[in-house]
C-alpha cells in the first residue's frame, strides 16, 4: 500500500486531519483535496490526502486563500509526477547505457547518426564526432 491508496473513510480521515467532516465534503466540492471513491460513490481518503488537508489547515490559519492553496497543491502534485518522470527517464538511461557496453562516441554519417564502437577509427572527411563521455563529463 502505497500513500496515495485510498483507504480512509470520511469520518477517520477528518478525525486524523483535525477536521470536521464538512469541512472535508467542502474540499472536495470545490477540488481542494479529492479522495477517492468506492463504487457505491463514498469518499476515502489516503495518506496524501490526510496530510493536504492537514497543509490546507495550515496554510488557511496563516491566512493563505482557498484559491492559493488549491494552486500549491497542484504544483506539489505536478513537481511529484515530474520527478517520478526523470527518475524514470534515468532509469532507462542507465538501462540503456548498460546494454551497450562499448558504446562510447557517436558520429554523424550518411546513415545519421550512429554509434561508433571502441577502437573504430572514424574517418574524418566523411564523418563528424558529436559527442564523447571522456571529453565531456558532467
Amino acid at each position: 500500500m502505497d500513500a496515495d491508496t485510498p483507504v480512509f473513510a470520511i469520518a477517520v480521515a477528518a478525525e486524523l486531519a483535525g477536521m470536521h467532516p464538512q469541512t472535508l465534503r467542502q474540499y472536495d466540492r470545490i477540488g481542494l483535496v479529492v479522495p477517492g471513491r468506492t463504487r457505491g460513490g463514498s469518499r476515502r481518503y489516503s495518506h496524501r490526502n490526510i496530510e493536504q488537508l492537514r497543509e490546507v489547515a495550515q496554510l488557511s490559519s496563516e491566512g493563505m486563500s482557498l484559491p492559493a492553496i488549491a494552486k500549491l497543491l497542484d504544483l506539489e502534485d505536478e513537481n511529484r509526477m515530474l520527478r517520478r518522470r526523470v527518475a524514470d527517464l534515468e532509469g532507462a538511461l542507465r538501462a540503456e547505457r548498460e546494454n551497450r557496453p562499448g558504446v562510447r562516441v557517436f558520429a554523424a554519417g550518411s546513415a545519421g547518426v550512429v554509434p561508433v564502437p571502441q577502437g573504430r577509427r572514424i574517418r574524418r572527411s566523411t564523418e563528424l564526432v558529436l559527442w564523447n563521455p571522456r571529453e565531456h563529463r558532467g
